[in-house]
C-alpha cells in the first residue's frame, strides 16, 4: 500500500473518529442539559415544599390561636351598651381589629354564615329547624365561627340551618 493511500485510510479513520466523538459529544451535552432541567425542578419542588410546609406550620399555629380569638369575640360582644364609647373599651376593639389584621395577613378569613347556603365542606350543621324568613338550607345562626386559610378550611364554622 502507498504512502497516499495509508494517508487517505488513516483521514478516513480520523474522520469516522470525529464524527463518533461529535454524537458522543452531542448526547454528553443533551445528558447535561437534562440533568440541569432535573436540577431545576428538583429546586422549585423543594422551594415549593417548603412553602406548603411553613404555611401549614402558621395554619396548625393559628388553628390553636383562634379558639382565643373566639373567646376574645365573645367578649367584646357582651360589654354593656352603656360602656362601648369608654377609651380603654375602644383599646380592647382596637386590640380585636389588629388580631384581625394580623390573621388577614396571613391568608385567614372568616367563613361567611348568617343568610348563606348551607355547605357541608364549609359549614357543620348544628341542628336543623324550621326557621320563619328563611329557605331550606339557609344558615340563620352562627354558633361558632369557622376559618379558611389561603381558600382552605382550617375550622368549619358551626351553624343552625333551616329546614
Amino acid at each position: 500500500m502507498s504512502e497516499e493511500k495509508k494517508e487517505e485510510k488513516r483521514i478516513k479513520e480520523l474522520e469516522e473518529e470525529l464524527i463518533k466523538e461529535k454524537e458522543h459529544s452531542a448526547e454528553l451535552l443533551a445528558g447535561w442539559k437534562r440533568a440541569q432541567a432535573d436540577y431545576a425542578n428538583l429546586k422549585k419542588e423543594g422551594e415549593k415544599m417548603a412553602k406548603e410546609t411553613i404555611a401549614w406550620a402558621n395554619a396548625s399555629f393559628m388553628a390553636e390561636l383562634l379558639p382565643v380569638y373566639n373567646h376574645f369575640k365573645l367578649a367584646v360582644n357582651h360589654i354593656p351598651e352603656a360602656q362601648k364609647q369608654e377609651s380603654w373599651v375602644q383599646g380592647i376593639i382596637m386590640i380585636g381589629k389588629q388580631f384581625s389584621d394580623f390573621m388577614a395577613k396571613y391568608g385567614i378569613s372568616e367563613i361567611k354564615t348568617v343568610g348563606e347556603k348551607f355547605d357541608p365542606n364549609l359549614h357543620e350543621a348544628v341542628t336543623y329547624e324550621k326557621q320563619e324568613g328563611y329557605d331550606s338550607d339557609m344558615i340563620f345562626e352562627e354558633i361558632q365561627p369557622g376559618y379558611l386559610i389561603d381558600g382552605k378550611v382550617l375550622m368549619p364554622a358551626k351553624v343552625r340551618v333551616a329546614k
